[in-house]
Order: structure tokens, then C-alpha cells, then sequence
């Protein structure tokens, strides 16, 4: 019989209806990219078919915009928002305009044009996550901006155009509602039991077992009780954290280590699915204008993590129309394929 679950933190329910569920070999999975190896903008050499490089990570030397670097970032040559000007918030009769200012940037996380995430041994892998971390402390010191989101598309069906391994960071002049709704649940659990509400999941969900994937020393991967897709991941630290950009380098190997346990299981048990990962840090408190009061609590009540999204099933009519996932794959039965994957040396 389906169950229908509750998700505390993002305040939504989800319809797992384990009856309906394929086995791993049963999806379909193919990516067909509009930009192959040929042409490809990423690779070493083609620097000029990008615009100007933001930064460069150089460790044996080189010139910008030149070969020689390791993990390089650029301006999205399609940016969602510009970089120019200000947000100019203001009334349109009943609604709200603002001009469309933020910052679109790709992180282009390795010359080799073959090797994906999941596949960039750990140095590669800390130099990446090192990165990540760099440009959203840069990016929040704009106080234009709000809120500061990096996500990444694997796979022509998870809205990849490029093959080349990269991420995407986009920098907004407000919150999003999904963020938005995320931080008002861990402020009202604040608020009530005077925790962190992922920390109190996460120690519920290490008790449990049911769910987990793998738990290290500083981290915890999990199907989450409430998954909208199969085979979905949440990956956050055990320690409370609130904001990525303030964790320390130290922890910076655990982090690509866990990350690539958790990609790799997922790539060997369904091979090479599309996905999409979205990092949810803390929003950006020194943007400007500022409210009385908001995020006053937030070191103590937020929590940073990531969500692995596979792309298995499709969103349609009845998804959008309640705001309820249907997810054929129950989080447990997903746990267990992944924690029985062999990952071999």
C-alpha cells in the first residue's frame, strides 16, 4: 500500500508508493549532449571561446585565460542575471518588479573533458570543493545579493548542454521561496525545542539505519525519509554547520571524500544516471537592506547540506498541481541498493 510522508523541513508531503517501484536496471538512461568533445568550450586550449576567466586555479604556473590551470571559473556566457546595476525593488499596482542583477558563473572542475565528478580523485576533488568555497565567500561580500546558490547538472536529462564536468553558481537578490521555506522550519524548531532541526534528524536517522547510506567522522549521507525521486541523497555534516563558506579547509578532504562515496554508489548502482546536486548554505546576512531581527539565530538553527537529485522519474500534472511528489522507490529499499553497492578500491 502507498504511504504518504511528511518532510518537516521543507514543509511538504510525498506520496512513496513502493508498489509501483522498477528495479535500478529498469530506467532508462541516456544523455545526448548539444555540445560534444570537438567543440567543447571547456576544454584546455579553448580558454578563448569562454569570456574572461574569474578565476584560475594555477598550481604549476600559467598566464589567465591560458592553459595550465586545474579548475577554472568564468562567466556563464548565458548569464540568468547581470552583474550590473541595482536591484531597485518596487511596487507594479498589486505586485513586485526588480531589475534582473545577480552573478551566473561556471566552475569548470577539471581539464580532462572525460572525467566526471564522481571520478576526480580526491585532490582534484578538495581543489574543486576549495573553489566552491572561495567564490561563494566572494560572491557574499556584494551586499546586493541575498542569497547564494551552487548547483550542478550531470546528464543531458538533468539540463546538461555540456559533457565538460562543471558546476554552476548563481548569486540572487532574493531568497528563494524553497530556501526561504527551509529557514523558516529550522527558525520555528529553533524557536520551540531550542535546536538545530537537521541535527536533530540526523541524529534520529544514525539511530535509526534504516536510511543511511554511510556516516564518517564529519559526515552523513542518507536517503531522506520523505524523498521525492529515487534514490534522492541528502549529504550534510554531523557537526552543526550553518554555512559552507565557513567551513575549514581541515574538513575540506572528508567533505570531497564523502561527496564521492555518495556519486560514485549512485553512478555504479544506475549507471551513469543524470542528476542534479544543489548546495543549500546560509543566506548571504550581509546583504543590504537589512531587517529588523532576521537571522538573528541563524548560526544556531540552520544547517548546510546537499541534495542529490537523480533524474529517474518525470514531474507532470498531478506533481504540479498539488505541490506532492510520487515516488515509486521507498527511501529504505534505496538506502540498502546503495550501502550494498561494492565500490572496489
Amino acid at each position: 500500500m502507498s504511504e504518504l510522508r511528511h518532510d518537516p523541513l521543507n514543509r511538504r508531503w510525498v506520496i512513496v508508493a513502493a508498489e509501483r517501484a522498477p528495479r535500478p536496471a529498469d530506467f532508462e538512461l541516456v544523455h545526448e549532449y548539444r555540445v560534444g568533445k570537438k567543440d567543447c568550450p571547456f576544454c584546455p586550449g579553448r580558454e578563448a571561446d569562454t569570456p574572461h576567466e574569474i578565476f584560475g586555479l594555477r598550481e604549476g604556473g600559467g598566464h589567465p585565460n591560458g592553459p595550465g590551470w586545474s579548475v577554472r571559473v568564468v562567466p556563464n556566457r548565458y548569464p540568468a542575471l547581470a552583474i550590473e546595476g541595482q536591484p531597485d525593488r518596487r511596487a507594479a499596482g498589486p505586485y513586485d518588479r526588480m531589475h534582473g542583477i545577480g552573478a551566473h558563473e561556471v566552475i569548470v572542475e577539471s581539464p580532462d573533458h572525460e572525467l566526471a565528478l564522481s571520478d576526480q580523485p580526491l585532490p582534484q576533488l578538495v581543489r574543486i570543493a576549495s573553489v566552491w568555497k572561495g567564490r561563494i565567500n566572494d560572491l557574499m561580500r556584494d551586499t546586493r545579493f541575498k542569497y547564494i546558490l551552487l548547483f550542478k547538472n550531470h546528464g543531458s536529462s538533468a539540463g546538461a548542454t555540456l559533457e565538460h564536468a562543471h558546476t554552476q553558481i548563481i548569486a540572487m537578490p532574493v531568497t528563494p521561496r524553497a530556501v526561504a521555506i527551509k529557514l523558516e522550519s529550522s527558525r520555528s524548531h529553533h524557536q520551540l525545542k531550542e535546536r538545530c532541526l537537521i541535527c536533530d534528524l540526523i541524529d534520529f536517522e544514525i539511530a535509526d539505519g534504516s536510511r543511511i547510506l554511510f556516516v564518517t567522522e564529519h559526515f552523513v549521507a542518507l536517503c531522506p525519509y520523505a524523498s521525492r525521486f529515487p534514490f534522492e541523497i541528502l549529504l550534510a555534516p554531523r557537526g552543526h554547520l550553518h554555512d559552507f563558506g565557513q567551513m575549514s579547509d581541515d574538513l575540506l578532504p572528508a567533505f570531497a571524500s564523502a561527496l564521492s562515496e555518495a556519486l560514485r554508489r549512485l553512478k555504479l548502482l544506475l549507471r551513469n544516471v543524470g542528476y542534479n546536486f544543489v548546495l543549500h548554505t546560509a543566506p548571504n546576512v550581509h546583504a543590504l537592506p537589512k531587517r529588523t531581527g532576521h537571522f538573528f539565530s541563524l548560526q544556531w538553527d540552520w544547517h548546510w547540506h546537499i541534495e542529490i537529485l537523480p533524474r529517474l522519474t518525470r514531474v507532470a500534472g498531478f506533481e504540479w498541481g498539488t505541490g506532492f511528489h510520487i515516488n515509486p522507490t521507498a527511501p529504505e529499499e534505496a538506502a540498502r541498493a546503495l550501502r550494498d553497492v561494492e565500490l572496489g578500491s
